[in-house]
């Protein structure tokens, strides 16, 4: 895998059309590059059968499924995937406990290739939180879907670092720190590739001395498979209405530490999720404290963002859950050695966008493919991915291109995919409305009316707004009192946020775009008393005082973990997440 750098060093080398060729595109704002007369960026541009934006596992999937078939095919087709992460991995953040049935499918002899998949779920709880105690839920009553034996407990980071490896021996072209920051669209307005690479823009706007105008990677076909929240697949999903007749999408924040436990607290292949404190019943959300091998445990805690009380604050709930007797007698002696946080799509079936648009498509959480009962989407974004590379292959074999790629949708409706989320798309719906326990009886009683026999006494529920304008006004909440963290078991944010080897460079401009300065201060502040300092997980943003003892809205754009959750949750959605250079951000090690 190749850094930016070395791809510009040796791009001569390398087996693929055109490399010479110099493409136009229009300028964007703040970037200047080498010009042309007529004031476009002249950039070199490399071209490729498909292009896959995101080294997660839908974009690593989607490349190696594409070599399998054109070798079984004895073609070839040139493939390359491109990560805004420092390394394959680094932005991946997942609990995680994955269902291999994809994997075995695409990779059958995963086993003997040394797949990172080495703590089988060994047992499985579910409990129901108060402040002091817990109920076990019996096993019994949840339906099978939700059973993990078979599953494995992971590190999904360390899974796509070996999906990495098995896809560049296939000979896919894989490019870590390569940050995808625009479209190019040919004249018929189908999408042809993207800009990647752009580098060295000072924190004024203009081109510094390492200043990089970055490449164009054209394809017949471009995968998007950037993960929750994507600033190409926002762009994509607005400007072809993918979106028309579906659910808002609706997202959570997890959370998630990883701790080194003493031997004899380690159950490998525990598994175990809860519910209740320290949320109150009308906020969704929950944990999970997975047993992975070597010691090792990671625990994770997960808030929806349709939350109404902007006082919430959900990392101080994360904190404070740690401290719950039943949490806290594992943890206790051990040592937290890493931190993260990324947002979740938990819109389910009725909120997956269309799939396709001219010239590519979404796969994987792009397009939101979470079961969110199970809290499991690894299995249907590699699937998805699967799905994706058949009908490029197909297409591309039949000598198309840049056309809409019809064949996967439809194989996507019909797939085991979109099985697994219907069956349970009235969960999240059903929390939202009629609370933890009364969501949660509906909930349970439907799945398993879907699992026995295959439909729902209650039809479809829909999502009826955006987690944005979920968010109640300050005036009709009182502030939430949190518990200080002790140091030991909880942390400070900024403490939490070293442990994620998060790293921006200071002298760029904030990659988090306000689309109106004033709205911070004048909207936000004195009507949501304002949430962008709670819901960041990563201290992001805060109010601090001027000279003259005035509010002012400051970005932290540095501490950023590249969550999304701001995106997301702002009430009047006025902060835009792009991609800062390429390889910044954080660096997760094993999570």
């Amino acid at each position: 895998m190749m850094t930016f750098l070395s791809l510009f060093a040796v791009a001569g080398n390398f087996n693929i059309k055109d490399v010479n060729t110099i493409s136009k595109t229009g300028i964007k704002a703040g970037e200047r590059g080498h010009m042309s007369e007529n004031g476009a960026i002249e950039r070199e541009s490399m071209e490729y059968d498909v292009v896959i934006v995101g080294a997660g596992p839908a974009g690593l999937s989607a490349a190696i499924r594409l070599k399998q078939l054109a070798a079984q095919a004895g073609s070839d087709i040139s493939v390359c995937v491109l990560e805004k992460g420092s390394e394959v991995g680094a932005h991946i953040l997942s609990g995680a406990v994955i269902d291999p049935v994809a994997l075995n499918e695409l990779i059958p002899d995963w086993k003997e290739k040394g797949a990172p998949l080495k703590t089988e779920v060994k047992e499985d709880r579910f409990y129901m939180l108060g402040q002091a105690g817990a109920l076990r839920l019996p096993n019994f009553l949840m339906p099978p879907l939700m059973n993990n034996h078979g599953n494995y407990a992971v590190s999904l980071g360390n899974v796509c670092r070996w999906l990495a490896t098995q896809a560049e021996e296939l000979g896919v072209e894989i490019y870590p720190g390569f940050a995808c920051s625009d479209l190019v669209y040919r004249d018929d307005g189908s999408v042809k590739g993207v800009v990647a690479g752009v580098f060295g823009i000072g924190k004024d706007g203009e081109p510094g001395p390492d200043y990089q105008p970055g490449m164009e990677l054209h394809g017949k076909y471009v995968m998007i498979g950037e993960g929750v929240r994507g600033s190409l697949a926002k762009v994509l999903i607005e400007q072809f209405n993918l979106s028309d007749g579906k659910s808002p999408q609706k997202f959570g924040i997890g959370m998630k530490e990883l701790w080194e436990v003493k031997p004899e607290k380690h159950k490998q292949g525990q598994v175990t999720h809860t519910m209740g404190w320290p949320l109150d019943t009308r906020t969704g959300g929950g944990s999970f404290m997975y047993h992975l091998e070597d010691n090792l445990v990671s625990i994770g805690f997960v808030v929806h963002l349709n939350y109404e009380n902007p006082y919430l604050f959900p990392y101080m709930e994360f904190q404070r859950f740690k401290h719950h007797p039943m949490i806290a007698e594992v943890l206790e002696g051990g040592r937290r050695i890493a931190y993260g946080a990324r947002a979740i799509t938990e819109g389910g079936y009725q909120s997956v966008p269309k799939l396709t648009f001219p010239g590519g498509v979404l796969i994987g959480c792009s397009a939101g493919m979470v079961n969110v009962p199970r809290i499991k989407g690894t299995h249907n974004a590699m699937k998805s991915g699967m799905l994706a590379a058949e009908a490029a292959f197909a297409a591309i074999g039949a000598g198309r291109e840049a056309d809409e790629l019809v064949d996967y949708q439809e194989a996507w409706d019909r797939s085991p995919i979109a099985r697994d989320l219907k069956m349970v798309r009235n969960v999240k719906p059903m929390w939202s409305k009629f609370g933890l326990i009364g969501g949660l009886a509906l909930g349970g009683l439907d799945m398993w009316t879907n699992q026995l026999f295959g439909f729902s006494l209650f039809g479809t529920f829909k999502h009826d707004k955006t987690d944005a304008q979920a968010t109640g006004k300050a005036s009709a909440f009182k502030p939430i009192d949190y518990p200080k963290p002790d140091g030991v078991l909880s942390f400070d944010r900024l403490t939490n946020v070293a442990y994620s080897a998060t790293n921006h460079d200071e002298n760029q401009p904030a990659h988090l775009k306000l689309k109106d300065a004033s709205v911070p201060v004048a909207k936000n502040l004195p009507e949501y008393a304002g949430p962008s300092q709670r819901y960041c997980p990563a201290g992001v943003y805060e109010f601090v005082e001027d000279d003259g003892g005035n509010p002012r809205f400051q970005i932290n754009f540095q501490n950023c973990v590249h969550c999304k959750t701001c995106d997301i949750k702002d009430p009047a959605q006025n902060i835009n997440w792009t991609v800062p250079q390429g390889g910044e951000g954080p660096n997760y090690p094993n999570m």
